[in-house]
């Protein structure tokens, strides 16, 4: 029986998908929120839940674009906004974030599409794309947020959306790995209770995002259109502000 969430009508707004990316933005400002200057740990845990779901919202775009056969102008459209607030936000990201070591989130996610348009599409253009997103991914992981466990993750979600719930297990060890695993085992090993959760919360994130996308239809929240992209770059200036305000 096909998903719902696939097959939408043309001119149907899923708020649904509508309530995930919301859910996903709210995670993403309370982990941005530990470098205000309170002392706020705790919210790395819930900041584990939000890429993983901008990933798997990006993997229901793709999926329902191709089921409706909207695979072309608006896939491109998709991808030039992308890359655009990749670069918008990029001098807001690094006024805000101390020290960071890899460029912000939209570059990771715009490879991403690619990989999973690839997967879909199997062959032209939107496969050596993908091909060649991936390789990119693989040649400069260390300076992508969440490197090429990132951009793989995804198709990771595009493959499991219509699967059963034990499936996200495959994207929740894809998005452990995206994140500092490294340091987080030892540390919750060693009885960090943030790192335990944080553990705990990227294994589940796949998993909590499709239950949402499956079991909670009917939310209408305000739809996220392309305004939305300035919320990315527009919450680091904001949070800046607060930062100096209470400094």
């Amino acid at each position: 029986m096909p998903d719902p969430l696939l097959t939408p009508l043309a001119a149907r707004r899923d708020g649904v998908l509508d309530l995930l990316k919301w859910l996903a933005l709210l995670c993403m400002v309370l982990d941005h929120l530990r470098y205000v200057g309170w002392s706020l740990d705790l919210l790395y845990v819930p900041g584990r839940l939000a890429f993983p779901w901008f990933c798997l919202a990006l993997a229901a775009n793709v999926a329902r674009a191709g089921a409706v056969g909207r695979e072309g102008a608006g896939q491109w459209r998709y991808l030039g906004w992308l890359l655009l607030f990749s670069l918008l936000s990029e001098v807001p990201y690094r006024l805000y974030i101390p020290d960071p070591d890899t460029l912000n989130v939209l570059p990771t996610l715009a490879l991403g599409l690619l990989v999973a348009r690839a997967w879909q599409r199997r062959g032209g253009l939107a496969l050596w794309l993908g091909i060649g997103a991936a390789l990119l991914g693989g040649l400069f992981d260390r300076y992508l947020m969440f490197g090429l466990f990132g951009v793989l993750l995804p198709l990771a979600m595009l493959l499991v959306l219509q699967r059963r719930w034990y499936w996200a297990l495959l994207p929740g060890l894809l998005c452990l790995a995206a994140n500092q695993w490294q340091s987080l085992l030892p540390a919750a090993r060693l009885g960090n209770q943030v790192a335990a959760w944080a553990l705990f919360a990227c294994v589940l994130a796949p998993w909590l995002g499709l239950a949402i996308l499956r079991r909670m239809r009917g939310f209408s929240p305000p739809p996220m259109r392309r305004w939305a992209y300035l919320l990315y770059p527009g919450h680091f200036l904001l949070l800046l502000m607060l930062r100096n305000l209470l400094a």
